[in-house]
This record gives C-alpha cells, structure tokens and sequence, in this order.
C-alpha cells in the first residue's frame, strides 16, 4: 500500500501493484512540481506585498523631499531678502562715512 499522490492529494491508501512504480514516480514528480508552483506562487504573493510596501516608501519619501525641497527654497529667498537688507545698510553707511 502506498499513499495517494495526486493534484487532489487526499492522503488515501491505494493499493500498488509492482508493474506500476513508474505510474508512482510519476504521480510523485508531478506531486514535486505541485509544491514548487505553489513554492513560486508564495514567493510572487511576498514580492508583489513587498513591492506595495516599497512603492508606498517611495511616495512618502518624495513627500518629504517635496517638502525640503521648500523649505529650502523658502530659506533661500529669506537669504536672499537679508542680503538685500545688510547691502542697503552698508550702503547707507558708506554714504554716511563720506559726507
């Protein structure tokens, strides 16, 4: 007796007849070939959970990039505003040293 390997696996007890261990053989590599595709389809399910979870890394990433982005933008205008201001003061005092 032997255990039944099909796609269906059912664990039933079949009886063997000695003329066909290449039928079991058979069975037992498509059996083998049923647990690596179902190996596979895990693995895709995991990638495509992990390629969610990364894509959804990114679009926080890029927010907060965005968000520096301005800032920095914002800081450079305020640079910008206190040169002018330091450059009209000092030109303010060049004049006030010449008269």
């Amino acid at each position: 007796m032997v255990l039944k390997k099909t796609l269906f696996d059912d664990n039933q007890i079949i009886d063997q007849p000695k003329d066909s261990k290449k039928e079991v053989m058979v069975l037992e590599k498509l059996k083998t070939l049923e647990d690596k595709i179902a190996s596979v389809i895990e693995r895709a399910k995991t990638l495509k959970e992990e390629k969610a979870s990364l894509e959804r890394k990114v679009k926080e990433l890029e927010g907060l990039l965005n968000e520096k982005n301005q800032e920095v933008e914002q800081l450079r205008s305020e640079k910008n505003l206190i040169k002018s201001q330091v450059e009209s003061l000092l030109d303010e005092l060049e004049t006030l040293e010449l008269e």
